[in-house]
């Protein structure tokens, strides 16, 4: 009877495929995407970079039970049904899904004489898709444990570590010999029986410090230290065991791909996740970002801020965003199903920013089958519009800096904690401002990589070397601008203090050796000068004081300056007959303003990005934005007038240009997922025409219409009706 239904609903999906298949060739969306065709078979043999052909990829992790039990067949035809164009497979590691004659290579005890990776790569195979294997070597079984205990972890106390999870397994020693050996085995193994396109390995990099004994030799070699005893993000030996963690690992990296490449040629090893992201984007060819859902306060922005931190790394490298079907909460409901709403945002922000989405599905028996129609209708999407997704660069005049070096070296002090925090609070004044920025990363701040922005934003980029610093102040001379905040440039690259600012001379200050705070009912005095206020003060004319930070620095100035904001001091909070300013005024600057040629420099000397992000103050987002503003001189590729939160990126194609418009107004925008998606009323859409380009034609790619438009130089304005999650405004070129 389970055959024949199988059969039923294999010729089902088929017909269905076709259907889908014909009316993409032959119906309404030929029209409507002029410049889409059905995909061309792709041969992979032929083929010496496969890495930018996958636009949608899908992903399907086995459970050791599902060979046997799961119909395959089903799941070929859902890859065909999403037009997913690649897959990733389980294959091996801690459970083998294939005939491996590797000893302690773990075969699923439910695969008997099977081959459930083999026919999953056979299947896909047929219908031209690229295929990489998917392999987790974070732990073993018993007897691979008893006859290699030195495969496994050690912990501090020098117990060998059993999984936290499943104490069936052990965690093993990902800088030693299981990795270095073993693994490498099963790599190219699964490489010369299957010759497919690369090797995706899951939790590779280890979890934690591993006091093994293989570990205690070649650190102390390294660095001739014994293994940190602390996991203080600033403990010394700490910082050297991650230096030396990230050499070992680079190492690992280089000898797996080494290996598969002598197999396949066009095959890559593709970590995912790796500790430095300048050595991942320059030793990629194709990258995967698995940050796959919400948890707690993630916004859901988060996943369009991920894209932009590996597009600032990448470059124009392919770059898939992995989405789960479960929730992401530390209580791991893997086989759980997240709303539609909340996949369908995170998938648009992930899209808006340029990834190629990759859904994952744990076990491939199914439990909870919602989320299948709703994902099929978004790649079904994402296929008719691939023409104006494959971009070829972005278009935004603001580029904000992120900093791994002050991540690792910056802090100590109790107002340096959590330094992530100035990067999320920008991040979010941005959106808000509804500013098109890019991320960039700052081993990378050199004229080809910043001069395509007028204004850079330092978000408490505290840690940066004297070449780093030479070469923003490089930046400002032929032109451009900045925006920076607290102690900016005050440390160098290892984290050591400055006796002044690196970039002092750019924001015409001098530091007075003194951080006040935490500050309690502090304020800032919002100043008129020649009668009227300067423009950072747009939409706060209508008060005399705004609240200040938390964290201040004493601050000289070596130049002139206006003073539209001034510091009110602290006073007293209680008892309430006692709350007023003991010093109502004082000229004392708390933002900086000047031109340097034809750039302008904004310098906050207090902590305005991470108090945004704490308490989302709305006088804070307004002087953000009014300072980008001002250093942009109001220049903005897209200006989009109306109610809402959206997030707004543009790029340019080889014969369009398309504007993203998604939109996160929501009362779960902040914590938990989305219930329903709310959608934004009429937008007015304002955008700058590139120099040289005629435009043909207009289109809104979700709602499926060409609007009205009206074009006026080198100006096009348009307006979106409604937009519910998600709407592309594309514009055909001559």
């Amino acid at each position: 009877m389970r055959a024949l239904l199988n059969i039923l609903r294999s010729t089902m999906h088929m017909k269905r495929r076709e259907f889908i298949r014909t009316s993409a060739v032959y119906g309404s969306v030929v029209g409507f995407f002029p410049q889409m065709a059905y995909p061309t078979k792709y041969d992979t043999a032929s083929t010496a970079t496969w890495f930018d052909k996958p636009m949608r990829w899908a992903q399907l992790t086995l459970v050791e039970n599902d060979p046997g039990q799961y119909d395959p067949d089903f799941w070929l035809d859902y890859f065909s049904r999403t037009h997913s164009d690649a897959a990733c497979l389980s294959a091996g590691g801690i459970v083998a899904y294939y005939p491996t004659k590797i000893e302690f290579h773990h075969r699923s005890l439910w695969m008997g004489n099977s081959d459930p990776f083999g026919y999953l790569v056979k299947g896909c195979r047929k219908m031209d898709m690229v295929v990489i294997a998917r392999t987790d070597p974070h732990a073993i079984w018993q007897d691979a444990f008893n006859a290699h205990p030195e495969w496994a972890a050690v912990d501090r106390e020098g117990n060998k570590r059993r999984h936290w999870s499943n104490p069936e397994l052990h965690v093993t020693c990902a800088l030693g010999p299981y990795n270095f050996e073993f693994m490498t085995k099963v790599h190219k193994e699964i490489m010369t029986l299957y010759s497919i396109d690369g090797i995706f390995s899951n939790r590779w990099a280890g979890h934690g410090v591993c006091y093994c004994n293989f570990c205690r030799k070649n650190f102390y070699e390294f660095a001739g230290m014994e293994l940190p005893q602390t996991t203080r993000r600033l403990d010394p030996v700490y910082q050297k065991w991650n230096e030396w963690r990230r050499k070992r690992l680079y190492e690992l990296w280089q000898l797996w791909d080494g290996e598969i490449r002598k197999i396949n040629p066009n095959a890559r090893f593709i970590p995912n996740g790796f500790p430095d992201k300048r050595i991942a984007g320059e030793q990629s060819d194709i990258l995967f970002t698995d940050h796959q859902a919400r948890r707690g306060m993630i916004p859901p922005w988060s996943n369009g801020k991920r894209a932009k931190e590996y597009r600032a790394i990448m470059g124009n490298k392919p770059i898939g965003g992995i989405f789960s079907m479960g929730l992401e909460e530390p209580y791991r409901w893997k086989d759980s199903v997240q709303s539609e709403a909340e996949v369908r945002v995170w998938v648009a922000e992930g899209t808006a920013n340029g990834m190629r989405p990759w859904f994952t599905k744990f076990s491939g028996t199914l439990y909870d089958e919602r989320w299948l129609s709703y994902v099929e209708e978004i790649y079904n999407w994402h296929y008719k519009a691939e023409a104006y997704l494959r971009n070829e660069k972005p278009l935004a005049n603001a580029g904000m800096v992120y900093s791994e070096q002050t991540q690792r070296f910056y802090g100590g002090e109790k107002h340096q904690q959590n330094p992530r925090q100035h990067e999320m609070g920008m991040y979010h004044a941005l959106i808000e401002a509804r500013i098109p920025f890019e991320m960039v990363h700052e081993q990378y701040l050199d004229a080809g990589h910043i001069d395509q922005f007028k204004v850079l934003v330092l978000p408490n980029i505290a840690a940066l070397s004297d070449h780093q610093c030479q070469k923003i102040r490089d930046y400002v001379n032929r032109g451009g601008s900045l925006l920076a905040t607290f102690e900016t440039s005050l440390y160098n690259e290892l984290g050591e203090k400055r006796s002044d600012f690196g970039l002092g001379d750019v924001f015409g200050v001098s530091f007075g050796d003194k951080v006040e705070g935490p500050m309690k009912n502090s304020y800032l005095r919002c100043e008129k000068e020649n009668g009227q206020y300067h423009a950072v003060l747009d939409g706060l004319q209508d008060t005399s004081r705004i609240i200040n930070g938390i964290y201040r620095m004493d601050i000289q100035a070596i130049e002139e300056f206006p003073s539209p904001l001034t510091l009110i001091p602290s006073y007293p909070d209680l008892p309430m007959e006692h709350v007023y300013p003991r010093k109502p005024r004082t000229d004392i600057r708390e933002i900086y303003l000047r031109e340097i040629g034809q750039g302008r420099v904004v310098y906050f000397p207090w902590d305005i990005d991470r108090t945004f992000w704490e308490i989302l103050n709305v006088d804070h987002g307004k002087l953000i934005r009014n300072a980008l503003q001002w250093t942009l001189r109001k220049d903005q590729p897209v200006k989009v007038n109306g109610q809402g939160i959206l997030d707004i990126t543009v790029w340019q194609q080889k014969k369009s240009m398309t504007v993203h418009l998604v939109n996160l107004t929501n009362p779960m925008m902040m914590k938990g997922p989305f219930r329903e998606l709310i959608p934004l009323p009429e937008q007015e859409v304002i955008i700058q025409i590139p120099p040289g380009k005629k435009v043909l034609g207009a289109k809104l790619l979700v709602a499926g219409i060409s609007p009205e438009h009206n074009i006026s130089g080198d100006v096009i304005r348009i307006v979106v009706s409604q937009i519910l999650d998600h709407e592309v405004i594309a514009l055909d070129f001559v």
